[in-house]
C-alpha cells in the first residue's frame, strides 16, 4: 500500500509539473497582450498591474487583421479539403492495387515524401513558383500545402483503408456500381473517421504554417495570420506587447474549431487504434 502510494504520489506531481510546462506559454502569452512596454520591461511572468486592451487595438489596425484572417481561412480551408480528399482516394487506389509494382512504387516515393523536410527543397520551389508566376498568388501557397501535405495524410489512409471489407465492394459491383461510384458511396463514408483526424490536424497545421507562406507570399495584401506576426520582430527592434496580443488573436478561431471537433479526433485516433 505504501508503495502504491507513493507511485501514485510521484505519478501526481509528474502530471503536475507537465501540465505547468505546457499552460505557461499560454500564460506569458496571455499576459504580455495585456501588459505595457514598461511592465514588461519589470517582469516578463509578472501579472499586469491594469487590464488594458490597446494591445488588441493596435494590432488589429497594424496586422490589417481582417483580411490576414481572410487570407488564413481561404488558403487553411482549401487546402484542406482538397488534403482530405485526394489523400482518400491516393490511399484507396494505392491500397487495392498492392500487388502492381508500379502502385508500390508510388506508395514508397509517398514514404520518402514524408521524410523530407521543407527546408532541403526550399530554394529549388522558390526559383520554381517564380518561373511559373506562382509567387504571391493563392494558387502557388494552396498547390505547395497540399503537395507537402499529401504524403502523411496518404500514408494514414492508406492503413485505414485496409481494414474496409472488399466484399462491401464486391456487392456494389454486382449491382452495377462503377468503381468510382463505389468509392464514394460505399468506401469513402466508411473513412470517417480517419477522414476527421486528417482534416482537423491538417487546418490546425495549415492554420499555423509558417515557412511556407512566408517563402511564397511576400506581398502585404497576400500575407496569411502567422507572416503578420512576424514582422512585430525586426532586425533593430522587436515588440513584444503586440506580437502576442496578434498571436492571442489568430489562436481563437482554432481554439473555437478545436472545442467543437475534438470529439471526432479523439474518435478517429480510437479507431485508428484498434484497426488490425
Amino acid at each position: 500500500m505504501i508503495k502504491a502510494k507513493r507511485s501514485n504520489a510521484l505519478v501526481a506531481i509528474l502530471m503536475i509539473v507537465c501540465g505547468i510546462v505546457f499552460v505557461s506559454p499560454l500564460y506569458i502569452c496571455i499576459v504580455m497582450a495585456l501588459k505595457t512596454p514598461q511592465e514588461t520591461a519589470l517582469s516578463v511572468i509578472g501579472l499586469p498591474k491594469s487590464l488594458t486592451l490597446d494591445n488588441f487595438r493596435e494590432a488589429i489596425e497594424r496586422t490589417r487583421f481582417a483580411r490576414s484572417f481572410a487570407n488564413s481561412l481561404l488558403v487553411t480551408g482549401v487546402s484542406t479539403v482538397c488534403i482530405v480528399l485526394m489523400s482518400a482516394m491516393c490511399g484507396y487506389v494505392l491500397c487495392r492495387n498492392r500487388a502492381n509494382r508500379f502502385y508500390r512504387a508510388a506508395n514508397q516515393l509517398l514514404f520518402f515524401g514524408i521524410m523530407i523536410p521543407f527546408q532541403v527543397i526550399m530554394i529549388p520551389v522558390y526559383r520554381m513558383f517564380k518561373e511559373l508566376s506562382l509567387l504571391n498568388s493563392y494558387e502557388g501557397i494552396i498547390l505547395l500545402l497540399i503537395g507537402s501535405s499529401i504524403p502523411y495524410a496518404t500514408f494514414l489512409t492508406t492503413g485505414f483503408v485496409r481494414n474496409v471489407p472488399m466484399d462491401l465492394e464486391e456487392a456494389a459491383w454486382i449491382d452495377g456500381c462503377s468503381v468510382w461510384g463505389t468509392f464514394w458511396r460505399v468506401v469513402f463514408p466508411l473513412l470517417k473517421p480517419i477522414v476527421s483526424t486528417v482534416g482537423i490536424l491538417h487546418f490546425l497545421w495549415m492554420w499555423n504554417e509558417f515557412s511556407m507562406s512566408f517563402i511564397v507570399l511576400q506581398k502585404e495584401a497576400m500575407r496569411t495570420l502567422p507572416i503578420q506576426q512576424y514582422h512585430f520582430f525586426g532586425q533593430f527592434s522587436v515588440n513584444l506587447n503586440l506580437g502576442f496580443a496578434s498571436a492571442c488573436l489568430s489562436m481563437i478561431p482554432v481554439i473555437l474549431f478545436f472545442a467543437f471537433t475534438q470529439r471526432l479526433l479523439i474518435q478517429g485516433v480510437t479507431a485508428g487504434a484498434v484497426k488490425g
